[in-house]
Parts: C-alpha cells; structure tokens; sequence
C-alpha cells in the first residue's frame, strides 16, 4: 500500500472531521465494498482465507488480503496463522468487531428497504 503523508492538509482535515462526527470515523473504518461483507461473513465464526475467497469469488486476491489486513489494523478482526503442515490462516472477529453486528444487521436492513 501507498505510504500516506501524515501531514498532508487532506489527512488533517480527515482527522478533524472523524474526531467531530462518530459516524464519519465508522464509516472510514468499515466503507468501502468489500468491508462490510468481510465483517458480515466472519459473523458466523472463524474462516480461512480460502473460505472468505469462497464466499466472495469476484474479490481479487490484493484486495482481499489488502481489507483484511486493513481490518486487523483496525482491531476488528483476528488474524491466526496456524503452523501445520500445510499452513494456512484463520480469521475471526475480535471484540470491537462482534460490536459491529448491530450496526452491521440495521445498515442491511435500511439498504433492503430502500435500495430499488
């Protein structure tokens, strides 16, 4: 990922807004397209990074990793590396990301109502 100068006036005025609106800082950290069906899948318990890739196939393989990591950073989502033969990854929801459910389960229910 592209290193984002921290000084910058437009990161500065992201800051300023996410600190003076708690829905604007939420949605910097689950908007976008996949996020949200990232954190709606984990919903239901621990999946493999094939599993993810399974339920989403038109999501590219940077992209997946790169929101996943992004949710990680974000403390929503546990990254398990298991060391077995062969290795794979699970990830889970953490505590501020089981959080998420409600607010996750009500946005479904506006965009069902509203989305024709």
């Amino acid at each position: 990922m592209k290193k984002v100068k921290e000084s910058s006036t437009n990161q500065l005025n992201k800051r300023s807004i996410e600190l003076q609106c708690p829905v604007t800082f939420t949605l910097s950290i689950i908007g976008g397209r996949w996020k949200p069906l990232l954190l709606w899948h984990l919903q239901d318990g621990k999946k493999r990074y094939s599993e993810l890739k399974k339920v989403l196939p038109q999501i590219s393989e940077k992209m997946l990793i790169q929101q996943l990591r992004e949710l990680e950073s974000d403390g929503l989502v546990n990254r398990m590396a298991k060391e077995v033969v062969p290795p794979y990854v699970e990830y889970s929801l953490s505590a501020k990301g089981k959080d998420m459910h409600q607010l996750l389960k009500a946005m479904a229910q506006w965009g069902i109502k509203y989305r024709e």
